[in-house]
């Protein structure tokens, strides 16, 4: 059996290796390390797939949404409502560039941010909402619209950790993850479902004038050389980036699968456990498990030492939400208690899942859990 690994993307490389090191020789004889055409072609590929009119790329995911609400013309001290229970990079942004984050419960069962907290949080401040993915799971995107259309207000969905999912409406229409708001932003992240092999990032939209602004903030606020309108960043895919990308979108569907195969084992074998809780699969959301989180009702931190001695990775996403960090101690606005999130965090842990998983790793780690709570 090979060693257990989080994530396998040496083994899953192997299976893509030609086309990817044919690309990246080719970047390497052009020397077009930055704007090279396997860039545009990303974007126009991950546009179809998507099927939004617009990707904008990046360098990646803080910076796509950052530069989202650079581009929404967000003013310091504009409220943006957010989960706390997420990546502290959600955050991060809205304290960098002087925005208050409003931080609202998500739901126990699914990690997603609650709507009707967010209703709750509602100020004359208020400019956004944030709701993030979590996991590989849809936020309550279609209550969320309504909410927004209600108070005017943009929704840029992180969409980080839930690529290649899509969300299905009440009416039975489906969209696909961060194409439902304002602006949608992922990260390609080498861990990621779709990850290349360094940094990157992307937004997508399907409104003309944004996505210009969009292109405008990530190039130096620049619409031709040197003329600068707005104050910009420096944000770029690079092409190496780029060709990894372009190869592994070609089997984003299967990658997720894999994974879908993975989380349905793991259920399998967990479910009506007494200490354990497997992750919830909303009806609307195509949940894609970047990660596998479940719930475990007690010892969650000797679970995590007795796997290790195994050989078993596991994480815990997240120990220490957004609105107990020192960072955002006076500079954000909670709203409610947030007894889910915190209940949460003393209770979630991650099993490894990937594309790679041999039933032999898997079975071995549903095992050692399983003794684990004899």
């Amino acid at each position: 059996m090979r060693p257990i690994q989080m994530v396998d993307l040496q083994s899953q490389y192997q299976k893509i290796k030609t086309e990817v090191d044919n690309g990246i020789q080719e970047v390497l004889t052009t020397a077009a390390f930055i704007k090279g055409k396997a860039v545009s072609d990303f974007a126009e590929s991950l546009q179809k797939y998507l099927d939004t009119k617009h990707v904008i790329p990046c360098a990646n995911g803080t910076d796509a949404l950052q530069i989202a609400m650079m581009a929404l013309d967000l003013k310091p001290g504009d409220e943006v409502i957010t989960p706390s229970f997420t990546y502290i990079a959600t955050c991060e942004v809205l304290g960098l560039l002087g925005l208050v984050p409003v931080f609202v419960d998500v739901h126990a069962d699914t990690f997603t941010i609650d709507p009707k907290e967010i209703e709750k949080a509602i100020t004359p401040k208020t400019k956004a909402i944030v709701p993030v993915h979590l996991y590989g799971q849809s936020a309550q995107m279609e209550e969320i619209m309504v909410i927004a259309a209600k108070h005017n207000l943009y929704v840029i969905e992180d969409n980080a950790q839930a690529i290649g999912g899509y969300y299905t409406f009440s009416n039975g229409t489906k969209k696909a993850n961060g194409t439902i708001g304002t602006i949608g932003c992922t990260s390609f992240f080498p861990s990621k479902n779709l990850g290349c092999y360094g940094d990157g990032g992307a937004m997508y939209c399907n409104d003309d004038t944004l996505a210009n602004q969009l292109k405008l903030v990530a190039n130096h606020g620049q619409s031709i050389q040197y003329k600068h309108d707005v104050i910009g960043v420096n944000s770029r895919l690079d092409t190496i980036q780029a060709v990894v990308l372009n190869a592994k979108l070609k089997h984003l569907d299967e990658y997720c699968d894999a994974r879908r195969k993975v989380a349905d084992k793991y259920d399998a074998a967990f479910a009506n456990h007494p200490n354990i809780k497997v992750p919830a699969r909303a009806a609307y959301s195509h949940h894609v498990y970047h990660q596998y989180t479940m719930i475990v009702s007690e010892r969650r931190n000797e679970l995590q030492i007795f796997l290790k001695e195994k050989g078993i990775p596991s994480m815990i996403y997240y120990p220490i939400p957004a609105h107990k960090q020192k960072a955002f101690e006076g500079k954000a606005r909670i709203v409610g208690d947030l007894k889910n999130t915190d209940w949460l965090t003393d209770r979630v842990i991650s099993l490894p899942i990937h594309t790679e998983m041999q039933d032999e790793q898997q079975a071995f780690i549903i095992e050692s859990v399983l003794e684990f709570f004899k």
